[in-house]
């Protein structure tokens, strides 16, 4: 008959001595001693399981993905230039990388953003909607000195479309002043790009006029000839091209260029003197920090810097930023150079602008109210 040995019920042999040892006056010290190390312990575990993991179970980095949010104009650049991302990133570190993106107006955006939307990463239409996002939180101040050019990743001019032949000879800014002009453009309070197109006008108007009263006087005309104010640059395109609307519309050279490129017939006009669209790329320091995934969105927005991404941006209607490409016999004739061009700093900066022309009672809403729309 066979036997085995059970171990009486109880503490286990080395458990009691151990309570034993620590239960005498002579090592009331050592409990203490033992306290501390069995909480840090519990910590450390603690700690280790909340971390996130940076491997997955096979000894690989682990699969990331980021969040990209944009304005609308700008699918067409990434959606070619993500691809390439991607792959030289898997090369590189083998770990894959996926992409979530939306695009839309870029106020919209910004406050999706602010509200809740995770976005690793925004290219967003105008600074001053990336600063928003900087005043509440989420990314950290001096964003616009990470990366060149002031954190500027693509840039565009606004043009002027008008219908075959030009019937209304429209030519210039002033032109759109005209009574039986009608303009499509989109809402500055929704859009970035008609910001820009409103900035436009109005440095116009103000270097012809030389004051903002006839500016202002200048503007009302021209948005009394609007008879809807759309949400973003794509609906405004939409209207005019394929609803047949207006006489002219005020969007970006690259929307315009890429409408072209798809077979649109397209009759623009660049004015002489006109405003630079500069639009920011920055990260979303408190989400990628959140995500794990700082390491490669920053990698991805330097990537958005190089020949190669610049290229993929030149090729869909936005202007160079990177001096090669802008050097490139083929971008150089697409992209004809504006003889008087002004940027957001000759108007004093994006605070003063927002002051003077957005903020509710400044000068959009004057006009708005003017024309009783």
């Amino acid at each position: 008959m066979s036997s085995s040995y059970q171990q009486p019920l109880g503490k286990p042999k080395t458990v009691q001595a151990i309570a034993n040892l620590f239960s005498s006056n002579k090592y009331r010290l050592g409990r203490k001693f033992l306290s501390f190390f069995l909480a840090g312990a519990l910590i450390s575990a603690t700690m280790a399981a909340c971390a996130p993991s940076e491997t997955a179970t096979n000894g690989s980095p682990k699969d990331l993905e980021l969040t990209l949010v944009s304005f609308a104009v700008t699918k067409q650049a990434h959606e070619a230039i993500i691809p390439k991302f991607v792959e030289k990133w898997q090369k590189k570190r083998n770990q894959k990388i996926k992409f979530s993106q939306s695009y839309g107006a870029s106020g919209s955006q910004t406050r999706a953003v602010i509200d809740g939307l995770e976005a690793d990463i925004v290219h967003l239409a105008l600074a001053a909607d990336t600063s928003k996002i900087e005043k509440a939180g989420l990314i950290d101040k001096g964003w616009e000195q990470e990366y060149p050019n002031d954190g500027i990743v693509s840039k565009s001019v606004p043009v002027i479309v008008t219908r075959d032949g030009n019937p209304k000879n429209i030519k210039d800014w002033a032109d759109l002043e005209k009574e039986g002009v009608s303009l499509i453009t989109a809402d500055p309070k929704t859009s970035g790009v008609a910001r820009w197109n409103f900035l436009a006008l109005w440095n116009a108007a103000v270097k012809k006029g030389g004051s903002d009263e006839k500016a202002l006087e200048a503007l009302t005309k021209v948005y009394t000839n609007v008879p809807i104010l759309t949400k973003d640059a794509r609906e405004a395109t939409d209207a005019f091209f394929k609803q047949g609307q207006g006489d002219a519309l005020i969007n970006y050279e690259n929307e315009i260029i890429l409408a072209s490129q798809r077979g649109t017939k397209v009759n623009y006009v660049i004015p002489e003197v006109n405003f630079s669209i500069d639009n920011p790329i920055a990260v979303v320091d408190k989400n990628v920090v959140k995500h794990g995934t700082k390491e490669v969105a920053e990698a991805f927005v330097k990537f958005l810097y190089s020949p190669e991404a610049q290229a993929e941006f030149a090729k869909v209607g936005f202007r160079p930023v990177e001096a090669t490409m802008a050097k490139e016999k083929q971008f150089v004739d697409l992209y004809p150079v504006v003889k008087n061009l002004s940027t957001v700093k000759d108007l004093g900066g994006w605070d003063a602008i927002n002051q003077k022309l957005f903020v509710d009672g400044a000068a959009f809403d004057q006009i708005q109210a003017k024309i009783k729309r």
